[in-house]
């Protein structure tokens, strides 16, 4: 089903027509394949007793647009068996009927009423003993759930095909019918066009749209008949059944409730930004010989290598020089203002255009921002926000936290957040089995004080907040790989002279050292990493003849099972809060997932409560030689609560 992994399938698109034949047949494979369109509640009905009968029924449905929250429901399509499908038309338009005007009778398509179908489906899809199936599932739930029905139990298969094969391929129902089946899809453009002709769902003649979406509910279920069996062979089951499987109902409910903006905050920010882009512009032209475009990245590279004849420049293959980021990081490191006024520049232009203006235009009519959390998309197990990335709002600049004070609760509401100290760090010393490491955090000794006593040779007692910031530094450097030159300019200091620190690092925690190396070697023999539960984090690059993408694919060998643990933590974490703050009693609702914190929207009076226990749940989601630590807070915004 649709979503930000798929979305070629959500079932956007339009046409119209008179009523086409009821089936569809012809032979694929070994596979006859049967579509049927269901016009009427007498032949859904038969439908519904197959479902009974075999106890597996596959569910998918269409709609005119990529976010459920807001997008109508236009059809669904089910599968009993392989080959055998059938499409429910339930929102289709004729193709002169006026917006908002669906074709129910008259001249246009034969259809039900979606509230007909749906309830006429209500107890197959809430039937406990009827396993139902889907690919993305998490889109499906929330249509579903916009009429009062709850899908359970349910299958994904997209998620199968990810806790198996992770990154090695994308997890789309195109490609993996493609790859398991042979079989090459209906494309959503082959029904709907593209371009500037291109048409929603809701218009598509009903023939075209049963034979696309029938299929999708029909590769659905083949493919589950693939893949079910192949996550007890790769001993994968314990992975997708408890980090996986549970999570699509939390996700869905996630993102339905969405998280309320304030939009007159939001117009004062776009303006505020604004107003700091012209200062920021006539700074860089004072900076500069003559005037130019600062968006320009050919233009500006002229300026830095040419009039200015700054160090450094290099010419792409278009013959413009480069001007990305980590060149500008380069030079204002080297004391170049001018450089330094552009990467500011980009920065707030980008805060402004991705967020203060174009989170005013993504609310819903309650003022509410929904995004889409990617279930299947990272190597490592995390979610991935998408449209809009909520997860990418800067925290460590003053123009990033005023952004998340425009994300506010509702009237008689608080905002709760509570995230996971240090976890990657506790996860470091966990793994590779660092027992000083393990101590502190044991015994409640700050760790980077600690690590700098040991790397520097200092006593605690004679501790300086510089010093404890170098082994900040290096503690968090060392988990994704750093190298002596990176945690040099991190530093301020010399390549030589960081690597010596690296270089004593690695000697006081010998373990460190012999778990990155084993890791490494672990990868280049299978492919993969683990984390502390079983999933499997591939790396791809680990034999490429570049030494520097091979060198790249160490360093996400070593990072990967972190990262990947404390994703795995969250997941579970999250499977339980629910249950947890619904056995108490207590009416908050998850909004967001933000790498290590949860956000909740809880009503005032029950905000402690909630907190207390989102705790308890976090610091309780897995047992390990160090403990787990959350905090909380509390506020009427996200800024406020962070």
């Amino acid at each position: 089903q649709a979503g930000p992994l798929d979305p070629p399938r959500a079932g956007e698109g339009r046409g119209g027509g008179n009523t086409p034949a009821r089936t569809r047949t012809h032979t694929l494979h070994d596979v006859v394949q049967r579509y049927e369109l269901v016009q009427d509640l007498e032949s859904l009905a038969v439908w519904i007793d197959r479902a009974r009968e075999g106890g597996v029924i596959a569910v998918d449905t269409e709609t005119d647009g990529l976010t459920p929250a807001t997008a109508n429901l236009v059809g669904i399509s089910l599968s009993t068996a392989p080959g055998l499908a059938c499409y429910i038309p339930v929102g289709h338009r004729s193709a002169d009927s006026a917006a908002g005007e669906l074709a129910l009778g008259g001249d246009g398509p034969k259809q039900l009423k979606p509230e007909h179908a749906i309830a006429a489906l209500k107890d197959v899809l809430e039937d406990p003993a009827i396993l139902k199936v889907g690919h993305n599932f998490k889109f499906d739930h929330q249509l579903f759930a916009r009429y009062g029905v709850r899908v359970t139990p349910t299958d994904d298969t997209m998620l199968m095909s990810y806790v198996l094969e992770g990154g090695a391929h994308g997890h789309g129902m195109d490609e993996l019918a493609e790859l398991h089946l042979a079989h090459t899809t209906i494309k959503y453009a082959d029904v709907c066009g593209s371009g500037k002709t291109r048409i929603t769902f809701d218009r598509v003649e009903l023939d075209k749209a049963r034979d696309y979406a029938a299929e999708d509910a029909d590769i659905t279920l083949r493919l589950w008949h693939v893949l079910k069996p192949m996550l007890v062979d790769h001993h994968m089951v314990t992975v997708y059944e408890t980090l996986e499987r549970p999570l699509t109902p939390i996700v869905a409910d996630m993102e339905r409730a969405g998280v309320r903006i304030d939009r007159a905050e939001l117009r004062r920010l776009s303006q505020d930004f604004a107003e700091r882009l012209v200062q920021l512009e006539a700074e860089v032209h004072k900076l500069a010989p003559r005037p130019f475009n600062v968006g320009s990245p050919k233009q500006l590279g002229e300026i830095l290598f040419d009039d200015l004849s700054l160090p450094g420049g290099k010419k792409g293959k278009t013959g413009a020089y480069s001007t990305d980021s980590s060149v500008l990081e380069g030079l204002a490191e080297q004391g170049h203002d001018i450089a330094q006024r552009v990467l500011d520049w980009r920065q707030l232009a980008k805060l402004k255009s991705t967020y203060t203006d174009a989170l005013q235009e993504q609310a819903d009519a309650h003022d509410r921002i929904h995004t889409s959390f990617s279930m299947a998309l990272t190597n490592t197990g995390r979610l991935s926000s998408t449209d809009p990335n909520l997860q990418n709002i800067p925290i460590r600049n003053e123009e990033g936290r005023k952004i998340r004070r425009a994300f506010v609760a509702e009237p008689g509401c608080r905002l709760v957040s509570v995230d996971y100290s240090q976890i990657e760090l506790r996860l470091v010393a966990e793994i590779a089995g660092i027992e000083a490491l393990k101590t502190a955090f044991r015994e409640g000794i700050d760790v980077h004080a600690m690590t700098a006593s040991q790397v520097f040779g200092v006593p605690l007692d004679q501790m300086t907040p510089d010093i404890r910031r170098k082994a900040k530094t290096i503690n968090f450097g060392i988990i994704y790989g750093i190298s002596g030159f990176g945690l040099g300019r991190q530093l301020g200091i010399m390549p030589g002279e960081a690597n010596a620190f690296i270089k004593t690092y690695l000697e006081r925690f010998h373990e460190l050292k012999d778990w990155m190396e084993a890791t490494k070697a672990y990868a280049r023999q299978h492919g993969h990493v683990c984390t502390l539960f079983g999933r499997k984090c591939f790396i791809p690059g680990i034999h490429d003849k570049n030494a520097a993408r091979r060198a790249f694919a160490e360093r996400q060998a070593i990072n990967a099972p972190i990262q990947g643990t404390a994703a795995d933590i969250m997941k579970r974490a999250m499977t339980r809060v629910p249950a947890a703050l619904e056995a108490a009693g207590s009416k908050a609702r998850l909004l967001l997932q933000v790498h290590d914190e949860l956000l909740f929207e809880v009503p005032e009076d029950g905000a402690g409560e909630a907190a207390a226990i989102v705790r308890r749940v976090m610091e309780g989601a897995a047992s390990l030689g160090v403990p787990l630590v959350a905090e909380a807070g509390i506020g009427n915004s996200w800024a406020e609560a962070h």
